[in-house]
């Protein structure tokens, strides 16, 4: 979710639900040793809970990045081990971490030494063609002995070579059930479930099998069902949301980054882009949004042009 799960997404999607678990977009350990650690650890305080998701392979530097994000205030630090890019592989971090389960447990042994708060590993179920169910059990087995309980399951096998990042999200076919063995084979450990999941029947499927659901990139393309959530699998009662007073509260908030940060509105408004998805008029009010050449307007003078294209 890398340039997806910002910060300004973040405040978005926490309109919609109260209590579903936030992500960061993947933050590298170099950027974080060297680089501006305010750029890419600042959130909004109405973001939590949040988890901070780290990309490295060095156990000290993991250490200290994952004490920053304590500090900072973060409610979880997640280690990325699932993502395929090439870029991510040349930094010997992501999916190719899969091959050394010991050196990921070496990583988490030195964060969970360095802070209170939950480690957490997001993985794929194998690497490559390697298919053997043993692959990810002694991934898990190992990684779990140094002290992470809680596992993110992207049921899919990464491919790290001959397919892209996108293909490697919908080429090696989704394989649910080795998560579900997961979970009967280590039923003291959290096993969350990810991967091609697309309605809330299929949360609750899933949700028999194992302890969560992650959502990525269905839940952005479709925000308002995150709308539904606190209701469904929180025990809320049902929410009173519009869309309008979601889009209006984004448009307060755009005033605010806008004067704190001076960030466009554009910045913003990219996110809630699909907020109208499968409605009358919704392409009309998506191209007022997206017009860069309104970016010299106030974020609530796009808000009533928008409005009068789809009123």
């Amino acid at each position: 979710m890398l340039d997806w799960s910002d910060r300004h997404c973040r405040y978005f999607h926490r309109l919609l639900t109260r209590h579903a678990l936030l992500y960061t977009e993947m933050v590298t350990t170099g950027a974080l040793i060297h680089g501006d650690v305010a750029r890419h650890l600042r959130y909004n305080a109405e973001e939590h809970p949040l988890a901070l998701q780290l990309g490295g392979s060095e156990p000290a530097d993991l250490a200290l990045c994952a004490k920053l994000g304590q500090e900072w205030g973060y409610d979880e630090i997640n280690l990325n081990c699932g993502c395929p890019s090439e870029r991510v592989q040349r930094g010997a971090f992501g999916a190719c971490l899969m091959a050394e389960p010991q050196l990921v447990a070496d990583c988490v042994k030195a964060m969970c030494d360095a802070v209170q708060v939950p480690v957490t590993v997001k993985h794929r179920i194998g690497i490559d063609r390697n298919e053997d169910y043993g692959f990810v059990r002694d991934f898990v087995g190992t990684v779990a002995q140094a002290g992470c309980r809680v596992f993110i399951v992207h049921a899919r096998n990464a491919w790290l070579q001959g397919l892209s990042p996108k293909e490697n999200r919908d080429i090696p076919p989704l394989r649910y059930e080795m998560a579900y063995r997961l979970k009967a084979e280590f039923p003291a450990l959290t096993i969350v479930v990810n991967g091609g999941i697309t309605t809330s029947e299929q949360v609750a499927g899933h949700l028999a099998q194992v302890d969560g659901v992650m959502l990525g990139r269905a839940a952005y393309h479709q925000p308002w069902w995150l709308s539904d959530w606190d209701a469904a699998f929180y025990g809320d009662a049902a929410n009173t949301l519009t869309r309008e007073g979601v889009e209006e509260e984004m448009v307060r908030y755009m005033a605010r980054e806008a004067a704190a940060h001076g960030t466009p509105w554009s910045n913003v408004a990219r996110h809630m882009l699909g907020l109208r998805h499968g409605l009358p008029g919704a392409r009309h009010w998506r191209q007022v949004w997206s017009d860069h050449r309104l970016k010299a307007l106030p974020a609530h003078e796009v808000l009533a042009l928008a409005h009068a294209k789809v009123s």
